[in-house]
């Protein structure tokens, strides 16, 4: 936060009602433009919380913070490069497994955030129901739950980014990539030699971008590390080490391993009814989570 101007991105998965949050929390003071030098429309609003000005962002909805899209792109060069005081992640909370996909690469980058449970009507006219306290313990993040076409939860919402943003609270959730542990540690030793690298990406997250062999990340590395030749030449051989020991791409690795841990705390923290039929959505999260691994 600098001075009395905060700025917040909003982000979420298609779907997940980011629109309405965005209209509910900004009103109607909003803007229309496009993120420089590309088509994608970007949207903008304000609101005041006391004497601070928090302007909005409303980032491309993305199923993912890969650079396999220009909406992808988009999203995750606003989120490294703009510097937002904070992130809010916008989520379905009756879709909320798929949803995370999307969660845990936010936290990744280790930007204050806090995980906006919307579209709560739905879920409750679905018999779901969320353990909110233990999933915010879980991942190390307020958890603000919101119907966000109704304008239910907007107070709260403003509230604890506020908070967030003023103790600059950062998430320390890591996921577990097993086997391939020791090579993004041996990776982030590498990477954190640079301290101005160091001071603007996170060393882990970069590590694992570069296991996914993500385009973006290594003109990322190249630009910012006096030895990016280096640390290339050491990814290339990590990669080609763990995908003999595994007999798996890394990068598909990646995928698995964020899609486990998405269902593992979904399997955790909600509650479905005994006989929940297949709806739309539901169907439509297979076919999600197949594009991913198949990546």
């Amino acid at each position: 936060m600098s001075g009395n101007n905060l700025l917040v991105a909003l982000s979420g998965q298609p779907n997940c009602g980011k629109s309405t949050v965005f209209n509910m929390l900004t009103g109607a003071r909003q803007h229309v433009a496009n993120y420089p030098g590309v088509t994608v429309e970007k949207k903008t609003g304000h609101y005041r919380k006391g004497q601070t000005r928090v302007e909005l962002v409303d980032l491309p909805g993305t199923y993912s913070l890969t650079s396999y899209s220009l909406e992808e792109r988009v999203a995750r060069d606003f989120l490294l490069h703009d510097g937002p005081g904070a992130v809010i992640d916008v989520v379905d909370a009756s879709n909320l497994k798929r949803n995370l996909y999307l969660t845990l690469q936010l936290l990744e980058m280790e930007i204050p955030m806090v995980l906006n449970l919307n579209m709560m009507d739905v879920a409750k006219r679905r018999g779901i129901t969320i353990n909110q306290e233990g999933l915010a313990e879980r991942l190390g993040v307020a958890v603000v739950p919101t119907v966000g076409k109704q304008n239910v939860g907007g107070d709260a919402l403003k509230e604890t980014i506020f908070d967030l943003a003023s103790r600059e609270a950062r998430p320390g959730f890591h996921i577990d990539y097993g086997p391939m542990e020791p090579m993004l540690e041996e990776l982030s030793a590498a990477l954190a030699e640079d301290q101005r690298l160091a001071a603007t990406y996170p060393a882990r997250w970069m590590a694992v971008k570069l296991m996914e062999d993500d385009a973006e990340a290594n003109v990322l590395l190249k630009r910012s590390h006096y030895d990016a030749p280096g640390v290339l030449k050491l990814v290339e051989k990590l990669r080609g080490q763990f995908q003999e020991e595994a007999g798996l791409a890394a990068e598909r690795h990646v995928a698995f391993a964020r899609h486990r841990v998405c269902a593992e705390i979904a399997r955790e923290f909600v509650k479905h009814p005994e006989e929940k039929c297949k709806t739309l959505s539901d169907r439509a999260d297979r076919y999600v989570c197949n594009r991913f691994i198949g990546r």
